[in-house]
């Protein structure tokens, strides 16, 4: 979600940039945590899911609901429905992916729901993001296309329907003016429904002690902290340095699956990656 930049609280150059690298590491660590945990433990991708939604909405609600006293009516069910379908996506798309190919896909697919929103809405091109545009496209078919180095298809899709959930997501919190209160109660909202999931699935259900704990952090810290982090930060920078600094993440979590999971990056993963990040950082500029 974006919001209005506010810099009636300023904080210290190394405050800011101390948050703002601890909230890209919270990000990319969600793809390391759910990979982590469907790939070393035994819990399911619905399990995962409904205690990563639940944790992440007791953690916001003990830090912006209860000690404000505000009111889970501060979410919108449409928005908990876009944040459930994230979520769920997310989870099941890291069934087949590496971290890293899973975060590109991620945040690519954001940042093009986002983009391709303002064109809809009559924003016109300039050279510059049409050029960004065109390359965004080729790192994509560079990725998918078939050969020994391509992602499961079917996952990737998935993970790209996670990142259009999650970029709708954002447009539809846009102007909230309390963005915290508005995502504590979406998580209420939504967790439900991840709920229903796991019910409907309940013959697939798996979850053991580690998997369970990788859930509770990627709830809690690297979801609910890491969205209140953010909006501090995001009180402090321009909305296209936030935008720019978000493509760090793909980057964070290769990294992570690199140390964490003894994955290997691929040349075509790093071809499509300079394709699609760097196409969008035209876009971006170029706006």
């Amino acid at each position: 979600m974006s919001i209005s930049n506010d810099h009636s609280s300023g904080l210290t150059p190394i405050q800011l940039f101390s948050l703002t690298f601890l909230t890209l590491l919270a990000f990319a660590g969600n793809s390391i945590l759910c990979r982590l945990a469907l790939r070393e433990t035994s819990i399911d991708a619905a399990s995962f899911t409904s205690i990563r939604l639940a944790s992440g909405a007791i953690f916001l609600w003990f830090i912006t609901l209860k000690g404000s006293g505000g009111s889970v009516k501060k979410g919108y069910w449409i928005s908990a429905f876009a944040l459930f379908t994230y979520a769920a996506a997310f989870s099941f798309a890291y069934l087949d992916l590496t971290a890293a190919t899973g975060a590109l896909l991620l945040f690519g697919a954001v940042q093009c729901t986002m983009i391709g929103y303002s064109i809809w809405k009559g924003e016109k091109l300039s050279t510059m993001a049409t050029i960004g545009i065109a390359m965004a496209i080729i790192g994509l078919l560079v990725l998918l296309l078939p050969g020994l180095e391509t992602p499961p298809l079917g996952a990737s899709i998935i993970m790209l329907l996670a990142g259009v959930a999650w970029g709708v997501y954002t447009l539809l919190g846009k102007k909230a003016t309390k963005p915290e209160l508005v995502t504590a109660g979406n998580f209420i909202r939504a967790t439900p429904m991840a709920i229903a999931l796991s019910l409907v699935m309940v013959n697939n259900a798996s979850p053991d002690r580690q998997g369970v704990l990788y859930a509770i952090i990627s709830g809690a810290l690297a979801s609910g902290l890491g969205y209140v982090l953010w909006y501090k930060v995001l009180r402090q920078i321009k909305t296209s340095l936030a935008a720019t600094l978000q493509l760090s993440v793909p980057v964070l979590a290769a990294l992570g699956g690199i140390i964490s999971l003894g994955e290997n990056i691929t040349q075509r993963l790093v071809l499509a990656s300079v394709f699609i990040l760097g196409g969008i950082v035209l876009v971006i500029r170029s706006r």
